[in-house]
């Protein structure tokens, strides 16, 4: 499984950005997808995933900064996955990646970068003001 994360840019605070990730190589439904971020000088950070309920759905988790202003969504038909950012600030400026999963990970896992299997290579977000 390769993961293509794509959409980072230069934007003024205010702005928005749409980032998307492109899942290729698996046949199967990913148990979850998720983006997490590292600026420069500290580490990599969970930011959102959406996480396979057990059930027909997924639902979505967030970072406690970004709630409100950030929305991950998926389309399990063409294996992709979307952060669209809004009111973006500053201190969001980082390298985001896009990770994966094959089955759902407990609510508290989700945050570690550890349980995910596959990575994208990151796309660079700068925020200016």
């Amino acid at each position: 499984v390769q993961l293509q994360a794509s959409g980072g840019g230069l934007v003024q605070v205010g702005g928005s950005l749409r980032l998307s990730c492109v899942v290729s190589g698996g046949t199967f439904t990913l148990g979850v997808m998720a983006w997490f971020r590292q600026a420069p000088g500290k580490e990599r950070e969970f930011v959102a995933a959406s996480n396979w309920n057990g059930g027909g759905s997924f639902i979505g988790y967030y970072e406690d900064s970004v709630k409100g202003r950030f929305t991950i969504s998926r389309d399990n038909a063409k294996n992709t996955a979307s952060l669209l950012m809004n009111s973006l600030k500053e201190e969001d400026t980082a390298v985001y990646y896009c990770a994966a999963a094959p089955r759902r990970i407990n609510v508290g896992g989700l945050y570690s970068s550890n349980r995910y299997h596959w990575w994208g290579q990151g796309t660079q977000v700068t925020v200016s003001s």
